[in-house]
């Protein structure tokens, strides 16, 4: 059975986010980011953003920030808004988000319905739109992967067998990602209209501000929805305990793999920390539980949890907001007593190392070194040494001895970062990318 999902709505102006379309009043701060982040943490499903920018500058504003949010959320983000040429689907798509949704509204976004659609996958191409203009969406039903019903009103009373979903021509079908935009979040018509099997998603202004999506979703998951909740494959009983009942848990940033710290839990601990979403542990000092970062604010949000051999360690891979460690550094082990000089050969830590040193070059020029040289002269001078890198690749390829391949792909691999640093771009957003395909 499909997971029924739940996403937040965040409208955006100005590179700001906003209260809603018709109240620009800024909220968090205005900072969209930090507020995507925060719903991601709390359990959200998804994003649903709002792009309320008018005119190209205003637009690539949003552009940035709607970038920046697809990079420091894990979760999926669906957009429209100012979307007038295909062009701008394209720009919305690469700066990260999932699925793009066109204003039936606007002719105009009808009427590109087909092209986005080959061009880009069908599954990527929602319409959005209102009760008053259902009866459109025959037209371009084989173009769309669904559809984001804005201002719906909660279409199955209890004791009626159907609603006005049947008027939604993909519906009769099962086909396509339906997403009903709420104004009233009321559980017990929630509830009706996720248990409709059209219905993929619910979405709610009433949702943004929500701190805790996960208790929302135990609701869901106790009225019969199937909903993305923590489903443990191990019971507390099939784990092994020491002899005060206490589980070990060594945590780790699930991004860059650092321990961060070590902690323990005992039943109810683990417990807590599966229904919330949030790393909570037994405090051996105080003799109390403990949800790490209540006090500071430094939460870790769960992203998997993995158990040793013999059952009686956890291995905890967070998302850590600041320091783990309570003197304020980001991990608990940040002092070494002994050390061996070694290569580092960790391809993702010998990328970002080397990435870092062309930064820093770039941000702090050095006399005489090359990297310096390439940035003076210029994107052409860096694209014509790509260009030469790659084709002596194709040449090495052709020899069978493989030492003179892996010289050669070192080299294009160093221009190709120092193009990155030159446009604007980390290692992040490849792998990024890398992993959407």
């Amino acid at each position: 059975m499909d997971k029924k999902e739940l996403l937040v709505p965040l409208f955006l102006k100005n590179g700001q986010a906003v209260s809603s379309i018709e109240d620009m009043e800024p909220v968090a701060d205005g900072d969209a980011v930090a507020l995507a982040a925060q719903y991601s943490n709390c359990g959200a499903d998804g994003i649903l953003l709002f792009d309320l920018s008018e005119g190209d500058a205003e637009h690539d504003v949003s552009l940035h920030v709607i970038k920046q949010m697809a990079e420091t959320v894990d979760i999926p983000i669906y957009a429209g808004g100012n979307i007038r040429r295909v062009e701008d689907v394209k720009k919305l798509l690469y700066a990260g988000c999932r699925k793009i949704f066109l204003n039936y509204e606007k002719a105009g976004n009808r009427a590109m319905t087909q092209e986005v659609s080959e061009r880009f996958g069908k599954e990527k191409i929602l319409a959005c739109v209102t009760t008053g203009e259902l009866d459109g969406l025959s037209e371009y039903q084989e173009f769309l992967g669904g559809a984001v019903w804005f201002d719906a009103e909660i279409p199955v009373q209890e004791g009626q067998e159907a609603g006005i979903l049947g008027e939604l021509p993909m519906v009769n079908q099962g086909d396509g990602f339906l997403v009903l935009c709420v104004d009233s979040w009321i559980e017990g018509d929630v509830v009706r209209t996720l248990s409709e099997r059209a219905v993929s998603a619910v979405s709610s202004r009433e949702l943004m501000g929500t701190s805790d999506f996960m208790e929302q979703k135990h609701f869901l998951k106790d009225s019969g929805i199937a909903v993305n909740t923590y489903e443990p494959s191990l019971r507390w009983e099939e784990i092994k305990t020491g002899s005060d009942g206490l589980l070990p848990v060594v945590v780790q940033d699930y991004k860059t793999q650092e321990v961060l710290m070590v902690a323990y839990m005992n039943q109810e601990a683990y417990g807590m920390t599966i229904r919330t979403g949030r790393m909570t542990y037994w405090s051996r000092s105080r003799k109390e539980l403990w949800v790490k970062g209540l006090t500071s604010g430094h939460f870790q949000y769960v992203r998997e949890l993995c158990i040793d051999c013999d059952n009686d360690t956890l291995l905890a891979k967070v998302a850590q907001v600041g320091a783990a460690c309570h003197t304020g550094n980001r991990s608990c082990f940040y002092r070494s007593i002994l050390k061996k000089d070694y290569d580092e050969t960790n391809p993702l830590k010998v990328f970002e190392d080397v990435f870092q040193v062309i930064l820093d070059r770039k941000e702090h020029p050095k006399k005489g070194s090359y990297t310096n040289y390439l940035f003076d002269k210029g994107i052409d001078k860096i694209l014509k040494k790509v260009g030469e890198e790659a084709t002596e690749i194709v040449i090495a390829a052709k020899n069978p001895d493989p030492e003179e391949i892996k010289y050669e792909i070192s080299d294009f691999l160093y221009h190709v970062m120092v193009l990155m640093a030159e446009k604007g771009v980390s290692w992040e957003d490849i792998t990024r990318e890398l992993a959407r395909r």
